[in-house]
């Protein structure tokens, strides 16, 4: 046991010493150590270390090495004074060879004596490990990214566009805001809205600014399309009338431009009636004059006054010997609404029964004042057959051109008004189009109503391909995205962006909510809404025809049966067409149009009818004879005979019969009868057979008995009344 003691414990001189040694080793060399005597409650084996000292020093081999002997229980030699110091000694000597000092701030990788560091002369600092570079950049990645999201989480002022009307939804995407912040916005103003709700301008203007952006009020398009045709420039040239031919069917219209053009157009309209609007443009004498060829069926209303809009005189063909009709008053009426000048044609005058002076007196109606009755509205007698006085027309319609001065500027934005759009097997959308002002060439891009397209070819009216079209010119145009209405206006614009966009805010402006919602009333809620309705698909060649025909049809008035039209669209008839008209069970009417193979062949399996029609007269005859289709016919009764039961008799093979007596008129086996107990009627069938005196007989007359059998009805009672009666049906017409 002494033994183990000696061996744990340390004398107080080494002891004293080797903190000593401890305390110098940490210290500069002018640094006095100042004694601090150990604490009462230290632990055994630690060594006190001063206060002032800081930072803590490296585990010295000493230290170790005393740690390890009081540990180890192994028998060995005691500790001296001499050995402790020897080996500080030696560290020390070793650390002055190298010249450093023992400052406690110098790094312990530093200190560390290599033979690369021993052999080199200058003292070389490691360099940086691969991974501690890695976390430097890391930590200053990290910097970085949080410096950017505060940067991107400061607000944006955006540019946003506000139409005249805009739903909660586009609004918010607009301003890349949430909808449902906006929506708690408008909560928080008393507005409760969802967000498919559309807001007014206004509204959608202070949301904006509310939400720190910018609101920028779109223009109109028709506000747009209004510069655009107001800027004009000042270099304004003569230009070609427009003239107008109108008047009243048959009275040779078409067969005056002909003989006029040397061409020959009647031949290609069914029935020598003109179904559709054209334009043609003829050279006399170095002048130039652009004709519209209107038709004179009454039908066609819409196309009269679109050619009268556009033009510049009108030209109004009444015939000498059939005189002022429906459809000539109605032209003069389209002109002085548009405040034209007319020059009236009086054509047929080669007839021998012609009366021109007759129809110049029918005229003074209408306040059209010849100047040979001291009045100023030009006459001209002609004859479209023998050619006569065909060259005073066409000075006329020079003369009342040069009085007008028409100009225009061929240079800036070319606009035009669209006559007619159809579409065409192989060629797609084309409209035919009368330049206004401006000139239209090849590779333009343009707006046309809610459409656009890009300039692919001009086709003039003889069928020529040209490159640009001036004022006054009437020319067929390709390259439009869909078939435009007539009626639309034409403009040029400078790009595809322009135009695309243009006709975009139109189609966007045109649109219409849902149906309006209907309250039900008392009247409303118990009408007798029994009216059927006849479904009608129209395909046609041209517009305007579609057109026409829609208004025509319209006008067919019928309080139990009215038409209804489900799709009125150009082109020919296709596989769509059919498969609609099968699920609304409408009348397909086909008008100067054919049907595609595909859309034959499903007719035919699906068993619709496709009506094709050239002359509309033939299509509103048509339409009246199946809306008279769906009308009930009227049907009248009359009662034939009466008889009264005044016994039941069973009969072995037959079953009950009923003796009665013939009260009136006279009884008909198998005729309709009804069987009638105290006012109501209990049976209504056939009389199956009539008996007299054990004999079957085909009728009984007025006082005579007999034993009669109803159809399917054995419970007779006595003082029931027999009714026997007859139905005549008279089918209805519209």
């Amino acid at each position: 046991m002494d033994n183990k003691k000696t061996k744990l414990t340390l004398s107080g001189i080494a002891k004293k010493s080797i903190e000593n040694i401890e305390l110098a080793k940490t210290q500069s060399k002018n640094s006095v150590v100042i004694e601090k005597k150990p604490s009462k409650f230290a632990p055994r084996g630690n060594f006190s270390r001063p206060t002032s000292v800081r930072s803590k020093p490296a585990v010295s081999p000493t230290e170790s090495f005393a740690q390890r002997t009081t540990t180890t229980p192994k028998p060995s030699a005691p500790i001296t004074n001499d050995y402790e110091k020897r080996k500080l000694a030696e560290q020390r000597a070793t650390r002055r060879l190298k010249g450093e000092s023992g400052k406690p701030d110098t790094k312990k990788r530093e200190l560390k004596l290599t033979v690369s560091r021993a052999l080199s002369d200058e003292i070389e600092a490691r360099s940086r490990s691969m991974a501690s570079l890695k976390r430097a950049k890391l930590k200053e990645n990290r910097e970085l990214t949080k410096e950017e999201i505060q940067e991107s989480l400061k607000p944006i002022k955006r540019d946003v566009n506000i139409p005249e009307a805009i739903t909660v939804r586009e609004l918010s995407n607009r301003m890349a805001e949430q909808s449902n912040n906006v929506i708690k916005h408008l909560f928080g103003m008393g507005v409760t809205v969802t967000i498919n709700q559309t807001l007014a301008a206004d509204t959608a203007e202070y949301l904006v600014k509310e939400f720190g952006h910018n609101p920028i009020r779109e223009t109109k398009a028709e506000e747009i399309i209004k510069k655009i045709k107001e800027a004009r420039s000042e270099n304004l040239k003569n230009r070609p009338p427009i003239v107008t031919v109108m008047g009243h069917v048959d009275h040779g219209k078409t067969s005056v431009l002909d003989v006029l053009r040397n061409a020959n157009v009647v031949l290609g309209e069914f029935g020598g009636i003109t179904q559709h609007i054209g334009a043609y443009q003829i050279e006399h004498t170095s002048n130039k004059i652009t004709f519209i060829d209107t038709p004179g069926h009454a039908a066609f209303t819409e196309m009269r006054a679109r050619g009268s809009k556009l033009t510049d005189v009108v030209v109004l063909v009444v015939a000498a010997d059939d005189g002022v009709k429906p459809q000539t008053i109605e032209s003069i009426k389209h002109a002085k609404a548009a405040n034209v000048p007319i020059v009236v044609a009086i054509n047929k005058c080669d007839l021998p029964e012609a009366d021109p002076q007759k129809i110049k007196n029918q005229l003074l109606e209408y306040e059209l004042i010849a100047e040979d009755l001291s009045g100023d509205t030009l006459m001209v007698e002609i004859s479209a057959k023998t050619k006569k006085n065909l060259d005073k027309l066409v000075e006329a319609v020079v003369l009342q051109a040069e009085i007008l001065d028409l100009k225009t500027d061929f240079e800036s934005t070319a606009t035009g008004i669209v006559l007619e759009s159809k579409i065409d097997v192989g060629r797609g959308a084309v409209a035919t189009v009368v330049v206004t002002s401006g000139t239209i060439k090849k590779g333009d891009f343009f707006v046309s109503g809610l459409k656009w397209g890009k300039v692919r070819a001009l086709i003039n009216d003889k069928g020529k391909t040209i490159d640009e079209a001036p004022p006054s010119t009437p020319v067929e145009i390709l390259g439009i995205n869909g078939a435009a209405k007539s009626g639309d206006d034409f403009i040029v614009l400078d790009s595809e962006k322009e135009a695309k966009t243009l006709s975009e805010t139109r189609a966007d402006e045109t649109k219409t909510g849902g149906s309006p919602l209907t309250f039900a009333t008392q009247d409303s809620a118990f009408a007798d809404k029994s009216a059927s309705e006849l479904n009608i698909i129209i395909k046609s060649d041209v517009h305007g025809s579609a057109e026409a025909i829609k208004s025509a049809i319209n006008q067919i008035k019928h309080d139990e049966v009215k038409p209804k039209i489900i799709l009125s669209d150009i082109g020919m008839v296709t596989e769509t067409d059919v498969t609609l008209a099968k699920a609304s069970n409408a009348t397909l009417i086909a008008f100067n149009v054919k049907p595609s193979k595909e859309a034959k062949k499903l007719a035919e399996n699906e068993k619709i009818k496709i009506s094709s029609y050239n002359i509309i007269y033939e299509v509103l005859d048509y339409i009246r004879l199946r809306m008279s289709g769906l009308l009930a016919p009227d049907i009248q009764e009359t009662i034939n005979g009466t008889a009264q039961i005044l016994e039941i008799f069973k009969v072995s093979g037959t079953g009950k019969v009923a003796g009665s007596k013939v009260m009136d008129g006279e009884i008909v086996s198998g005729a309709n009868a009804r069987l009638i107990r105290d006012g109501a009627i209990i049976y209504t069938g056939k009389i199956s057979t009539i008996f007299r005196e054990k004999d079957q007989a085909k009728q009984v007359s007025n006082g005579q008995e007999c034993g009669i059998t109803l159809k399917d009805f054995v419970d007779f009672q006595k003082n029931d009344t027999i009714e026997v009666y007859s139905i005549t049906s008279t089918e209805r017409t519209v």
